[in-house]
């Protein structure tokens, strides 16, 4: 598998151009720390017809950050390619972070999933669009590899149906209890 990801990467690279190597930053700083996602659920929770989905969203990103980097960035402690091969000159800060899985995507498919789940029909195909943009900009930009990008599409899906598993409880808890704390007053 390596060979094929150098292979991906290096052609990548062989198709950069100006205008790229300006956009392409940009897209990739709307998913740093997952702020995009972040503001839109925050965005989402302030509308009453929205809440739920800014809730899961949430939920969503927080397992996120957990799973991936918290637990596993730091468990499989993959170097980058930039810190392989340090001749591709970085159109961004080098990340200091290990490199499995990508963050940036993780994120964005949590965000996506959670917009799935949640009945979002007008945002989540747009959000669906912005992942894929973010997620391509990572290999673009040099500093992760196919395999990263697939990880983070597969913990950021698997972080968007907790973060719907968990609001559901969250949900119907609420309801059990919630009755009985108005009968007891």
């Amino acid at each position: 598998m390596g060979n094929i990801e150098w292979m991906i990467l290096d052609w990548i690279q062989s198709i950069r151009t100006p205008a790229g190597d300006v956009i392409i930053p940009f897209i990739t700083k709307l998913g740093n720390m997952g702020m995009i996602w972040i503001l839109l659920a925050v965005l989402l929770l302030l509308i009453p017809k929205t809440r739920k989905a800014g809730a899961i969203m949430l939920a969503a990103l927080c397992v996120d950050l957990i799973l991936c980097n918290g637990i596993l960035k730091n468990l499989v402690g993959r170097l980058r390619p930039c810190d392989v091969n340090t001749g591709v000159q970085l159109l961004i800060a080098r990340p200091h972070d290990f490199s499995f899985p990508s963050g940036h995507t993780a994120s964005s498919f949590a965000a996506v999933t959670a917009l799935y789940l949640a009945g979002e029909r007008k945002l989540w195909k747009p959000a669906l669009v912005l992942a894929v943009l973010i997620a391509f900009s990572r290999l673009y930009l040099y500093v992760h590899y196919p395999t990263d990008i697939f990880g983070g599409v597969v913990v950021g899906i698997i972080s968007g149906i907790i973060g719907f598993w968990a609001v559901g409880r969250l949900e119907k808890w609420r309801k059990r209890h919630g009755g009985m704390e108005e009968k007891a007053q």
